[in-house]
């Protein structure tokens, strides 16, 4: 039972502390260095770099994911179960899903308005559906990435003070 916590939490800490590491360090640099680099189009690069970083990330985190899921499954087979383990293990799913909206829907659309777009998305007046859509799916991934971090915390949490 101590190993699958340990494997659990383990997961946990390089999947959240990823996501905030990504959100607190990895996004502002990027971004703050390629604009220095380049006024022009360092924040169309920055925003494609970050993009590449932050998909293969997630592909990380699902499988972060599994292994979180798998290790609680197990430890409910073998038993005694985790305390509230029907919530942990629905949170995992739940956090799984958020994850593939997100690399699965999410970024598709987002790359596919920066293709039909001639320089950098930014450039466009506000009012164009393009560049609203795009402000959108960008929030969306944001917010996505936010709660996924405090759903993530929580779980860690969990997995820390159970005994079990």
């Amino acid at each position: 039972m101590t190993l699958l916590r340990y494997v659990a939490i383990a997961a946990l800490a390089l999947w959240i502390g990823g996501l905030v590491a990504l959100g607190a360090v990895g996004a502002p640099t990027i971004f703050s260095v390629l604009e220095l680099r380049d006024a022009v189009h360092g924040r169309e690069v920055a925003g494609l770099v970050f993009g590449a970083v932050f998909e293969r990330f997630q592909y990380v985190a699902l499988a972060l994911a599994a292994v979180v899921g798998a290790s609680l499954g197990a430890r409910a087979a073998i038993g005694p179960r985790p305390r509230h383990f029907k919530l942990r293990l629905w949170t995992v799913l739940g956090l799984l899903v958020i994850g593939a909206v997100t690399v699965f829907a999410i970024a598709p659309r987002i790359e596919s308005i920066r293709d039909g777009v001639k320089g950098p998305v930014a450039s466009l007046p506000d009012t164009d559906a393009r560049r609203v859509l795009f402000g959108r799916l960008h929030g969306a991934s944001n917010g996505l990435m936010l709660l996924t971090i405090v759903a993530g915390l929580g779980l860690l949490w969990s997995e820390a003070a159970d005994q079990h």
